[in-house]
């Protein structure tokens, strides 16, 4: 009972070089479920390509990776007083994103994070005076600015950072190492040209592990096949059994990732049509599932269980068979398969699995 994720090493690997070819000084992010290939997988991949710094997303992942990583580890959870830690190593470093919540950090190595266009966390220009009365105590870094990921008002991302950069050139503060996110090569490549005496730095985790889809795929296992009774209930909700001559119960259920949604913005009638269009399909329980067979989406027969998922062969294909093999289109940045398997190349035309993250590239 496996649901696997199947890698093209060499495909994967040639385009983390492309990736870090075009941005030098790249620091990968290795932060959740490390994009569905684990965040010890990506730390290995990291000092092959002899990167020296990484990003987590907490200190609880800093301290799982810390003994397996030879390099520094920045945490991007902004730190905040008193929060209780697990043991770190000096090769740490502690992001601050509020004047107000500095204590306990002297002598430590600190980055400081920007307030962005996206509002969420970091200093303001109001804070710049009182981050000044607490920073020369620190082992500074440098600075972090997080973009948004869909600009809108006209600013672009290089704007933003420009007008940042010389905000703080006026405050006299020390702009030696500038870390960025969701910027192109041609934007990294303006921001050093027009401030050549500090280094930009790319903070990516979905261009660099999820820009090859090609190169990785997930599948899963048929475990049984059954023929369901319309007179007699199935499963553990005792349903009745949908119409069709075949239930195929396959490895993969929410334990994996399958199943799961995250609530997402709607724009636009054609978005929003094709919404109100799932919730009528919801009402006659038509839940399309992530398994593909034939080249066609399977429907899920009941809700999906901890680790197994009844579906239904769509009409007109031949069934498959226990032991055979069905694709999945599943976000990587919530799937945790069973196994990880390296393989020298993909089989040329197996179907792929597709993640949102990676299309917005």
């Amino acid at each position: 009972m496996t649901l696997t994720l199947t890698i093209d090493t060499v495909r994967w690997r040639e385009h983390h070089r492309s990736v870090l070819d075009r941005f030098p000084g790249l620091v990968p992010v290795c932060k959740g479920n490390g994009y569905g290939f684990g965040q010890h997988r990506l730390m290995r991949e990291t000092t092959q390509l002899g990167i020296r710094l990484a990003a987590v997303g907490t200190v609880q992942e800093a301290s799982l990776v810390q003994d397996s990583f030879p390099g520094d580890l920045l945490v991007l959870m902004p730190y905040r007083n008193g929060e209780v830690s697990p043991t770190l190593s000096g090769r740490t470093i502690r992001v601050v994103s509020s004047a107000g919540h500095c204590d306990g950090l002297a002598g430590r190595r600190v980055m400081v994070e920007l307030r962005s266009s996206m509002r969420r966390h970091g200093i303001t220009e109001a804070d710049l005076p009182a981050l000044r009365a607490v920073m020369s105590g620190w082992e500074f870094e440098g600075f972090s600015i997080h973009l948004p990921l869909n600009r809108v008002g006209g600013v672009g991302g290089t704007e933003e950072v420009a007008a940042w950069v010389r905000r703080l050139r006026e405050e006299r503060m020390p702009l030696y190492h500038v870390f960025v996110s969701h910027l192109s090569a041609e934007e990294m490549a303006r921001l050093q040209n027009d401030f050549p005496r500090t280094r930009f730095r790319l903070r990516t985790g979905t261009k660099l592990w999820l820009g090859a889809p090609g190169a990785t795929r997930y599948h899963s296992r048929v475990l049984d096949i059954t023929r369901p009774e319309r007179s007699k209930r199935f499963g553990a909700g005792r349903r009745q059994p949908l119409s069709g001559p075949y239930h195929v119960v396959v490895a993969g259920g929410t334990s994996h990732g399958v199943g799961l949604r995250a609530p997402r913005r709607l724009s636009g009638l054609w978005d929003r049509a094709r919404h109100v269009a799932g919730i009528g399909h919801t009402c006659l329980n038509h839940h399309l599932s992530p398994f593909v067979w034939d080249g066609r989406r399977c429907r899920f027969v009941e809700p999906p269980r901890l680790q197994e998922s009844v579906l239904l062969v769509p009409g007109g294909s031949v069934p498959p068979e226990v032991g055979d093999e069905l694709a999945l289109q599943l976000r990587y940045t919530i799937t945790r398969p069973d196994r990880v398997v390296e393989e020298p190349r993909v089989t040329a035309g197996a179907p792929l699995a597709v993640d949102s993250a990676a299309k917005r590239g």
